[in-house]
């Protein structure tokens, strides 16, 4: 066990809390929120820009020597080798129509690969983190992905983003259906990544997502015994990546699906 990971695990659990609180705030006044539109069912509000200047901000008291990448702010350099990367709520169309399906989402990554993860939902109380060999925890709580071997026995997420073809996601979502399962979709990729994690989704799947919105997830799915697919970028944080993942009974059928309609 790494106690620089463990400090930085433990803070950022406080941290993701403390910032859900915030989001909170503007949540519950949504009607005097600023909301602007960034494409196709992308959105971002004054509340995402406050959320996130709240973390960076911690995080640079906190970790002065530490980069931070996040979705709303431009990126800051570091010098430890340890990166922040941070989305302040994904599931910003919801958060901005009072759905209560959003997340504020943090990955600490170290020399490329991510070693603290963490995604809270405000709404909900619960928060899903982990670091690397520690496990996987949902409010302390230890999970662990869905055994199911086979798409009928329970529920796939699927993402969709405006960087990607529209006809793709028909694609997998028909490949899904025909093969006896049903899709799910809340419209945060983090949560629904999250989801996989506890088990109560059997696999996730979308063409590409950034990395603010996967990487915290995907940390906490690989330690919940979930498999989650190789990144397909070579600069996972600048570029995003294609993210598949599910429970080890069913990745590879997802995996295969996946391939079929994005043409991997």
């Amino acid at each position: 066990m790494s106690v620089t990971d463990e400090s930085r695990l433990r803070f950022a659990v406080d941290l993701a809390r403390r910032a859900g609180e915030l989001g909170l705030g503007f949540f519950r006044e949504i009607d005097k929120l600023t909301i602007e539109s960034k494409g196709h069912q992308d959105l971002v509000s004054n509340g995402d820009r406050e959320v996130e200047l709240f973390v960076r901000a911690e995080l640079a008291k906190h970790f002065p020597d530490d980069g931070i990448v996040g979705e709303e702010h431009a990126s800051v350099t570091g010098t430890s080798g340890y990166v922040w990367v941070i989305d302040p709520i994904d599931g910003t169309a919801n958060f901005v129509r009072g759905i209560p399906a959003w997340a504020v989402a943090i990955a600490c990554v170290k020399d490329g690969r991510t070693v603290v993860g963490v995604v809270h939902e405000p709404s909900t109380h619960e928060t899903f983190f982990a670091r690397v060999g520690g496990g996987a925890f949902l409010n302390e709580r230890s999970i662990k992905v869905s055994s199911a071997k086979s798409l009928g026995e329970g529920s796939v997420g699927v993402g969709f983003n405006n960087r990607t073809e529209a006809s793709n996601c028909v694609k997998v979502v028909s490949r899904i259906i025909d093969d006896g399962g049903v899709f799910f979709r809340n419209a945060s990729g983090a949560l629904m990544l999250s989801y996989v994690a506890a088990g109560r989704l059997i696999g996730y799947t979308e063409e590409h997502m950034n990395a603010w919105d996967c990487l915290a997830a995907m940390l906490v799915i690989e330690e919940a015994g979930g498999v989650v697919e190789p990144f397909n970028r070579k600069d996972v944080i600048a570029d995003g990546t294609v993210a598949i993942a599910a429970g080890p009974g069913v990745f590879d059928r997802i995996r295969e699906l996946s391939a079929e309609a994005y043409g991997l």
